[in-house]
């Protein structure tokens, strides 16, 4: 609705509270919002544009070195894996692998409570990169006066991936009002933080665990962190000021459990899930174990994937703002799957290996850029089939829930897959090295996603 004025007014706008599909735009009129409790209050603030602009592009650079310094550290933990199960005191422990799934997992579990609380707290969500950012120094500390796996199971797999999961909520609920029109770009340059995470850091964390042992390493780590995050955390704000932010639509709505293609999302993201971070847990140690690698090769198959990771993200959201989401998932999931059975399965050479960890990056860490479309369409989808007003982030969290549960049940399982190494040298390649297990529940996870879109094309769905 809108107040009369005259010609020489400017116009005022009164607008309804923040909606995800209708954000506020910019403008050169002065605008005011209506307050979630039901009273006007007039907010004088000319909005800064979406999709361009200096704003933008700050949170943009300020959201990628968080999930640098947070996501980034989770698809490093290879190189962690590597010295805890050659170094003492950790080596010949157990659960090693836990801490790494752990970490990864709980990052994205911890999302839907994380985003509820931002949604019902908008003042808060502000500050949570900050403090996630900070519990991020204090695991790190801690980790480093860590003297058996079990403590680094609290400390690097829970603290650290909790806290991970704190700093990295408020990217996601800020990008989607920052971008519109490029929002799947936006959400694969903030995702290929964690490849580009992933390419650094394990080179700076073998050259100071060489150099000055695990202690000093985690410390020097947690300045890190706190040196770089924290004057860019600031950049971390939202582009609506709270007020315009609707506390009062809810959060949750299960009438989405009715919407079929959410369902089949659900379910390949878990199987999915469930294979995806076994190679950045396993590649350095599956290196030097069968082909007798040295450190910097066995870093080299992290490094690579973890750049690929980054190029796929970027590539994978470009595509998503063009093209159906469910061409893009199919090419990524295909593409991945092949590499898998072809290129590591069938190693036999280092050289093959790392051919492998470029094409599985490329398709199957691309893939998370794909849910930005995913998530739009089963929204629209879910609302013409009168289930009500569904919330986009709320569907991204629950496709972070089962792609985290689906990590963390692998630790268990990839332990499982390798013990007693099966088919050791019955097999051609990797098949045959001990870990053939380990690949071809790789492959499988990935092909799932396959398996249910050709279901979903010939399922009958009404939604």
């Amino acid at each position: 609705m809108f107040k009369k004025s005259n010609k020489n007014t400017p116009v005022t706008t009164i607008v309804e509270p923040h909606d995800q599909h209708l954000p506020v735009r910019s403008g050169s009129q002065e605008k005011s919002i209506e307050h979630p409790k039901d009273s006007m209050i007039e907010v004088t603030s000319s909005l800064p544009p979406m999709d361009r602009g200096k704003d933008a592009w700050l949170f943009l650079a300020a959201a990628f070195t968080v999930e640098v310094l947070t996501v980034g550290f989770s698809f490093s933990y290879g190189r962690f894996q590597e010295h805890y199960s050659t170094t003492p005191p950790f080596s010949g422990s157990d659960n090693i692998a836990v801490i790494g799934v752990l970490n990864q997992g709980l990052i994205l579990i911890s999302m839907l409570p994380i985003v509820q609380l931002a949604r019902r707290k908008p003042h808060w969500a502000r500050w949570m990169a900050t403090a996630g950012l900070l519990g991020c120094v204090v695991s790190n500390i801690a980790s480093s006066f860590c003297t058996s796996i079990t403590q680094l199971i609290g400390t690097q797999g829970i603290l650290l991936g909790i806290s991970g999961s704190v700093a990295f909520c408020p990217l996601l609920i800020f990008a989607d009002q920052w971008f519109d029109k490029r929002k799947g770009l936006a959400f694969g340059i903030i995702g290929s933080g964690s490849g580009f995470g992933g390419l650094l850091l394990p080179l700076l964390i073998n050259a100071l665990l060489t150099r000055v042992g695990f202690q000093t390493t985690m410390r020097i780590l947690a300045g890190m962190i706190f040196g770089l995050g924290m004057p860019l955390a600031y950049f971390v704000r939202p582009r609506l000021p709270p007020a315009a932010t609707d506390t009062k639509k809810p959060f949750w709505n299960w009438r989405l459990l009715r919407s079929q293609s959410f369902l089949l999302h659900q379910i390949a993201n878990l199987v999915q899930g469930a294979g995806y971070y076994l190679p950045g847990i396993y590649l350095p140690t599956f290196t030097r174990h069968v082909f007798g690698a040295s450190d910097w090769l066995s870093t080299l198959s992290l490094m690579l994937l973890n750049l690929s990771t980054m190029i796929g993200l970027v590539i994978m959201g470009y595509m998503t703002d063009r093209l159906n989401s469910r061409k893009c998932i199919a090419i990524s999931a295909v593409g991945a799957t092949l590499s898998v059975f072809l290129f590591w399965g069938l190693a036999v050479h280092v050289a093959v290996l790392f051919v492998f960890c470029i094409l599985f990056g490329l398709f199957g860490g691309g893939f998370p850029a794909a849910w930005p479309a995913v998530m739009r369409e089963t929204a629209e989808k879910a609302e013409a089939r009168g289930l009500g007003h569904v919330d986009t982030m709320l569907i991204f969290s629950l496709f972070c829930v089962s792609r985290g549960i689906g990590n963390i049940v692998s630790g268990p399982l990839s332990e499982a897959l390798v013990d007693q190494m099966p088919w050791e040298g019955d097999a051609i390649g990797a098949y045959g090295s001990g870990y053939g297990g380990l690949v071809v529940f790789c492959g499988i996870s990935s092909l799932n996603y396959v398996t249910f879109m050709c279901y979903a094309y010939e399922w009958p769905m009404t939604d």
